[in-house]
């Protein structure tokens, strides 16, 4: 199969790959060869196979597997790897605990592999039983499967279902399930060692549990047997270390291997000298010369005790929103993240979408985000799940299907191809929306998964983002639904229309909760430092009052001077006395002033400036991006634009979000000042020609059904350029997509963005527009006046329709905008210029309305309809064809839409319009 190697045994089969163990023929070396059992794997399944070699390779040192080459014949690669002749240690401690002198030796040689991987920067994050082969003739052992290994540091895991999640689920840290509001770095390791070890004293692994969100509420909440009380043989010392290395915050594990090591050396001196382990507390070997700022949070214990309650309120059946305020780096997101283990206890679902300042015209884009989450994390569940979920959605939305999968396209990937809806008019289709979007989110809030909706910052959220909040918190009859949003409560002045909706909300008693986070106390510091500096607090209150003056005490500011100071080697680990130093002098005269934003595009403009134009671009694109888009606006491939971002990534600025081996890479900047800092570094005036080309080059790279999906992110993007736009035909293809954008808005009920997209479109077209681009101008022109209308806008949506009227080739097109008058002076109680609108329009299609006798012509026209109706049912009509004449079409839509008002403000002209519409309908 593979030139050049003989394949003896198949060792393990996957959905995608196969390992065998064969012979190189070349040296009759014994190898294992890692492939894919596919004939044509795909571009992303090879790239990674390639990764794991170039991963390994470096790592030539004993306890580590070697990579041989990587072969690829007819496109099939292959990576060869040193065959040590062994069986993986699951095989050897099978319910079966190892001697002591045994398990310490291996226990040994595992931890300084662990420690050699990490020194090369790498995190394996599958440490288990089954990847780590034992050979016990040579009592040699080798570390495997690097598949999922990575070089990021800080990674952060998104929800998903636990039997998707990287790595092996009864071995996985609690911080890499996603559900810790924690990175993952090389102490997730640890974790994993630390349920290796348990296994290999106790034969059992501590949590043995089939469930695998239950596994996973062990992992983050529950505290194991130790392995003594398992296993009484175990010496105290050694059981000890390993509930070290379980410890849930990654700051109480072990921070190096040579900490573990020099422990383990220990116990096994002690054991072959006097036979026994004496006590000890585990850790005091340890070298902490690697610097981190604890990832917990300080002085928000109240805060995060409400939080918890507000969520065990919905848990018992309440629907709550719970507003978290305060300044940008305040730690309001970090906050919120903190409900994550209480929600897994209850089996609910938590989802979170961010509105951003550069896409504020995106209409419902924070909740879509969120709701395209969920949905994402329905389909990590098993087929009979799924199945299940699909029949509550179908039974919920009934027809009205196609509504919900306009705006979050993931729900068809459940409940499959829906049917087209009915096109109604605008009024009629809020009421849809409102409606089905109300059915859909009530599927998900129940008693066995209460859910959770965090919106942050919605300082920028869009007029119909509130709108459907306001839907959400004055439905009575939701129950087990906690709806958190965050924002800046300095840039919300009392007219904002976050406040204003809150205000609204208030008048109607919604139960609404407040937190204001405040700047971290000199306690709060004080402890973070000690922490982080492993100093009393004694010696660190100077530093403390220093950066209390240069921060202002807020969380994300501290964090970021404390890492300046690091990388300006203002901080020194002494190894004597293991703890840091630093010169208060030199920190205090440090040139950084009081503004974070200042102390991020210092930091940025410290990186090469291939990593800063990475930055850049990726700043245009949002708070977060996949890889595959940043590398086609990049004009590199994704390997590429990887290594121009790793400066970033190894100061810690953007950090990955592992999602599955499925999906493209995800990054986020650290925080929104970062990605402004990142931005500010755009010149003014280069920031149209750089969102103009990328939103070009997204445009040449998308099919029409990616278009589609990501019609808006697209859309922003040329906008912003376009006035850079000198082609015709350029200005043409723009003008059309800022229609269809427009259109899928006001479908969606997004009237403000709708309106602004519209507006944009005709923005693009030229001067004579109505003479060289006729359709393209009536279209837009006519929606835009419905969105004018439909956001208040009354006296500028009728000057758009007088317009268009003015420059309308047909009596047909100037019906269809009459149509729009009728329903804007129906709006503001103007009846009977409404009513005069319905006459003009239907006088233009040849259908005169009386203004007299109104009663006289409706018995006439009564009577005749009547006698033609003899002897037939009303089946007759509802099964009859649909009219194919467009003009008795608008002109029954004409007759529909002048019923309501004649029903409030002329009896008589109802009855009339009333039998025009079946005589209308049953004469074609």
């Amino acid at each position: 199969m593979i030139p050049g190697y003989t394949i003896h045994d198949e060792l393990y089969r996957g959905r995608k790959r196969v390992v065998y163990r064969g012979e190189r023929e070349q040296d009759q070396r014994s190898v294992i060869i890692k492939t894919f059992n596919t004939e044509f794997p795909s571009s992303t399944d090879i790239a990674n196979l390639q990764r794991e070699y170039d991963i390994i390779v470096p790592l030539n040192d004993e306890g580590i597997v070697k990579a041989l080459a990587f072969e690829n014949h007819h496109h099939r690669p292959a990576l060869i790897l040193e065959d040590i002749g062994g069986q993986p240690l699951s095989d050897h401690i099978v319910l079966k605990p190892m001697a002591l002198q045994p398990f310490l030796r291996l226990a040994i040689q595992l931890a300084t592999a662990v420690g050699t991987v990490h020194q090369y920067n790498i995190i394996h994050k599958d440490i288990n039983p089954k990847n780590i082969i034992v050979n016990a003739e040579s009592n040699h052992m080798n570390l495997i499967d690097f598949s999922i290994a990575s070089h990021l540091s800080g990674e952060t895991q998104k929800i998903i279902h636990p039997n998707t999640l990287y790595g092996t689920l009864a071995y996985v840290s609690p911080e890499q399930t996603g559900r810790m509001n924690r990175a993952i770095d090389y102490r997730t390791d640890f974790y994993s060692l630390g349920v290796t070890f348990y296994e290999m004293l106790t034969g059992v692994v501590p949590f043995d549990v089939e469930d695998p969100l239950e596994l996973v509420h062990c992992h983050i909440a529950k505290h194991p047997l130790s392995p003594i009380e398992v296993n009484p043989q175990i010496p105290m010392a050694i059981s000890d270390i390993v509930m070290k290395l379980l410890a849930k915050a990654a700051e109480e594990r072990y921070q190096s291997a040579a900490g573990m090591i020099a422990d383990f050396q220990s116990c096994l001196a002690q054991l072959q000298t006097a036979g026994n382990i004496g006590v000890f507390v585990p850790g005091n070997e340890d070298v902490v010369d690697t610097f981190h700022v604890p990832q917990k949070l300080y002085g928000r214990e109240a805060e995060i005790a409400t939080l918890i309650a507000a969520f065990d309120r919905a848990s018992d059946g309440e629907t709550h929103m719970l507003l978290v305020s305060g300044y940008s780096g305040i730690g309001k997101s970090a906050l919120v993240y903190e409900i994550h283990r209480p929600i897994v206890e209850k089996r609910g679902y938590f989802i979170a979408g961010k509105f951003e300042q550069l896409q504020r015209t995106v209409p419902y884009s924070a909740v879509v985000a969120a709701f395209r989450e969920l949905m994402r994390q329905l389909l990590t569940e098993s087929e009979a799940q799924i199945r299940a979920w699909k029949d509550k959605l179908l039974d919920a939305l009934g027809v009205n299907g196609q509504v919900m999968i306009d705006v979050i396209p993931e729900v068809e990937l459940i409940v499959g191809a829906q049917p087209a809806v009915a096109v109604l008019a605008p009024m009629e289709a809020q009421n849809r929306f409102n409606l089905v979007f109300q059915r859909f989110i009530n599927v998900f809030c129940q008693p066995e998964h209460p859910l959770v909706i965090f919106l942050d910052d919605l300082q920028w959220a869009d007029p119909a983002s509130l709108k459907l909040i306001e839907l959400i918190m004055t439905d009575r009859e939701r129950r087990f639904l906690l709806l958190i949003g965050a924002y800046r409560d300095n840039e919300v002045s009392l007219d904002h229309p976050l406040m204003l909706l809150l205000s609204d909300l208030a008048q109607v008693d919604a139960p609404i909760g407040n937190i204001s986070l405040l700047p971290l106390n000199t306690e709060s510091l004080t402890q973070l430092f000690t922490d982080t500096l492993y100093r009393d607090g004694e010696s660190v209150s100077a530093l403390v009052e220093l950066t209390a003056r240069k921060t202002d005490g807020n969380p994300f500011f501290v964090h970021q001077f404390l890492n300046t100071l690091y990388q300006e080697q203002l901080l020194r680990f002494d190894p004597k006395d293991s703890h840091w130093d630093w010169e208060l002098e030199r920190i205090d005269a440090l040139n950084i002033t009081n503004n974070v934003v200042d102390l991020m595009i210092r930091k940025l403009k410290q990186f090469p400036t291939f990593a800063q134009h990475a930055l850049r671009l990726a700043a245009c694109i949002g708070n977060r991006f996949d890889i595959n888009s940043l590398a086609i606006i990049h004009e590199k491939s994704t390997e590429e634009t990887t290594r121009d971002l790793a400066p970033a990534i190894e100061g810690g600025l953007i950090t990955p979000i592992a999602a599955s081996a499925e999906q493209a890479m995800v990054f986020k900047f650290l925080h929104d000042r970062v990605q402004q800092a990142a931005y500010t570094l755009i010149d003014d005036s280069q920031k149209q020609a750089i969102h103009l080309k990328i939103g070009r080059q997204l445009l040449a790279n998308m099919d029409e059904v990616a278009l589609e999906e990501r019609i808006f992110e697209v859309i922003d993007h040329l906008n912003i350029g376009r006035e850079l736009i000198a082609a015709v035909n350029e200005n043409m293809q723009l003008a059309k997509l800022n229609l269809e954008a427009g259109v899928k808005a006001k479908d969606a009920t997004a009237y403000a963005a709708a309106k602004a997209y519209f507006d944009a479109g005709i923005d693009c077209l030229p001067d004579d527009l109505w003479r060289d681009t006729y359709d393209l101008a009536f279209a837009l022109h006519k929606h835009l006046a419905e969105a004018e209308y439909l956001t208040g806008n009354f006296a500028r949506s009728e000057d758009i329709v007088n317009t268009v009227l003015a420059h309308a080739k047909s009596a047909l097109e100037k019906a269809e905008v009459y149509n729009i008058l009728i329903v804007q002076h129906t709006l503001m109680a103007n009846y009977q210029n409404a009513l005069q609108a319905g006459r003009e329009a239907l006088a233009l299609l040849g259908h005169e309305l009386p203004e007299d006798d109104l009663d006289v012509v409706f018995q006439r026209e009564l009577a005749a309809s009547m006698s033609k109706w003899t002897n037939r049912d009303i089946a007759t009509l509802r099964d009859a064809p649909e009219t194919a004449l467009a003009e008795n079409k608008v002109a029954l839509k004409l007759l529909a839409t002048l019923l309501p008002l004649c029903i409030i403000s002329n009896r008589d002209m109802m009855n009339v319009t009333t039998v025009r519409a079946v005589n209308l309908s049953r004469e074609h």
